[in-house]
């Protein structure tokens, strides 16, 4: 048999398998954190809400995905005789991977390849100006976007090293820049932001980026785009930067 049984958004609630009763017996041969997977699937509930707490809880834990796929399939087999059901493998599976990926974000602060803040890590900063100065952060700071288009030369979409090199030394130029505390990332494969005070050496400071960057071989874009009033739509803007 496969790893799961017929398609059900939700755990099945008929039938013998939804009318048991889980025995102390059997709980005690429950995989750790399972014992809220097998409550559910004895009683018949139906709810899938303990499949994604468990699966968040096992990625806490640091259990890969393999593992608590093996123990899913462990339990209903203990508790209810049959294979996961697809709908609970999927519950199980997503809930882990959100928590992978939240935790990964955490730590992913920095591109190792050119040591430019994360998108992630860009919002994070964002939101923490949301959350100081709330609708006023757009009198108070701006993005500076650096754009680096794709057809440059020696920037072919096939060569992604040539163009990480020249992110790199980019972020170095926008660094000279903005020397201070400015958080400055890459926020798509040719683009990046510098999160910057809205001051009255702005624009002299991005007169002098375009300068800089205009003796460089490759030029680039550099432009002062504002910031939206609410922290949802800063991040819808930085979702259309990295795509554009």
């Amino acid at each position: 048999m496969g790893i799961f049984a017929i398609s059900s958004r939700k755990s099945p609630a008929d039938g013998p398998e939804a009318r048991k009763d889980l025995s102390e017996q059997v709980r005690a041969r429950l995989p750790h954190q399972f014992e809220a997977v097998g409550e559910v699937l004895a009683s018949g509930a139906g709810s899938l809400d303990a499949f994604e707490v468990t699966g968040h809880a096992l990625a806490q834990d640091g259990a890969a995905l393999e593992e608590a796929l093996a123990d899913l399939r462990a339990t209903t087999l203990a508790v209810v005789g049959r294979e996961p059901l697809y709908a609970e493998v999927h519950a199980l599976s997503v809930a882990w991977s959100e928590a992978t990926l939240a935790y990964l974000h955490q730590l992913s602060c920095e591109d190792p390849l050119t040591g430019l803040a994360s998108l992630a890590h860009v919002r994070a900063r964002l939101s923490e100006l949301f959350r100081a100065y709330g609708p006023q952060v757009q009198e108070s700071h701006a993005l500076v976007v650096m754009d680096l288009p794709a057809d440059r030369p020696g920037l072919a979409r096939g060569d992604p090293f040539a163009r990480t090199l020249r992110l790199t030394k980019l972020g170095e130029s926008a660094r000279t820049v903005f020397p201070g505390g400015e958080t400055i990332g890459r926020v798509g494969a040719n683009r990046m932001v510098a999160v910057v005070v809205r001051d009255e050496r702005l624009g002299r400071r991005v007169a002098l980026l375009r300068t800089l960057l205009a003796s460089s071989e490759h030029p680039t874009r550099v432009w002062i785009e504002g910031l939206p009033a609410t922290d949802c739509g800063a991040s819808f803007l930085l979702d259309e930067l990295a795509r554009l």
